[in-house]
């Protein structure tokens, strides 16, 4: 993600709609248990303006999913979680997964256990109707030592307990230090995919953060197949805003990213979400990057 998220989370359509028609990708029959939705990320600034009228917006473009990047002392975008679950159900949409950072303060080391912060959390997430309590960042004092970290990881494991006494799967979304910070010769993120329990903890790769550290979405997805449920469906282009990181997200298919092949790869492999995020939007506003995006996606089958 680019630096404004980071921020965040510390405190030609109409030619392309006319080829896209008659496409015999579109009248493929889509896997069990597919979905396709957007990260609400993409919108921030029009949801923390107009949450509700913003989805109506979301839902009319023919999202049916949306994923949560808001969740501040019990609510959703200013609602509660029933509340939110009545206003995403009246305008045909559902939230299957939601981004909440899981800090520090979230665990207790003297009990061995969640503090209730936490544990409301997931239990706010199941109410809403969420499949995945997904968490966007690992603290920096997380990740100083290979063994601190690797002591957090059974941590991440008893989270995915957790959920699953909810019904629900704990999961992470990576950004870029994952691959670039090494730990006694160890990337973070070997050291996630390594010693979390997949029946338990689920990795959503969000495949454009990566890149800003080199690495490729095809070669992770092929050193770890079967890992990755959930995927950020994203592209990349070289920063004009000059940025502190090289890249940043655009329009599906116009990027570096081989988006096509990656998300292909995904749907082989068993990832099941694809959620659009795109978070930079160079001459669009990002209303009108989203459903670009998603006429894109539609014409590659998905």
């Amino acid at each position: 993600m680019q630096h404004s998220r980071r921020s965040f989370i510390k405190k030609g359509s109409l030619a392309l709609a006319g080829a896209t028609m008659f496409s015999p990708d579109l009248f493929a029959a889509r896997p069990a248990g597919e979905l396709l939705g957007v990260q609400l990320y993409s919108i921030r600034e029009d949801m923390k303006t107009d949450p509700q009228g913003s989805l109506k917006k979301v839902a009319a473009m023919g999202y049916k999913n949306v994923e949560h990047a808001n969740y501040i002392d019990r609510k959703f975008y200013g609602y509660s979680a029933k509340e939110f679950k009545k206003v995403l159900g009246d305008l045909g949409l559902r939230m299957p997964s939601g981004h909440t950072v899981m800090r520090t303060q979230h665990w207790n080391a003297a009990t061995h256990d969640f503090t209730d912060e936490w544990k409301m959390t997931v239990e706010d997430a199941a109410i809403v109707g969420q499949q995945y309590v997904i968490s966007p960042w690992l603290d920096e004092g997380l990740r100083s030592t290979y063994d601190d970290m690797r002591s957090y990881m059974d941590v991440f494991n008893k989270c995915g307990e957790l959920c699953k006494r909810s019904g629900m799967k704990f999961g992470y979304h990576n950004h870029d230090f994952e691959f670039s910070t090494k730990l006694d010769g160890v990337t973070v993120f070997d050291i996630i995919l390594q010693h979390t329990d997949p029946a338990l903890v689920a990795q959503q790769l969000d495949i454009g953060n990566m890149y800003n550290a080199g690495a490729k979405a095809l070669d992770i997805m092929k050193k770890y197949p079967g890992r990755f449920e959930s995927m950020h469906v994203k592209d990349e282009i070289k920063s004009t805003g000059g940025g502190r990181e090289p890249y940043e997200s655009t329009i599906l298919g116009v990027g570096v990213i081989p988006v096509k092949e990656v998300i292909d790869l995904g749907r082989k492999s068993g990832t099941k979400h694809f959620i659009v995020e795109q978070e930079s939007y160079q001459d669009k506003t990002p209303m009108e990057s989203i459903k670009e995006d998603l006429k894109i996606m539609k014409k590659w089958g998905y």
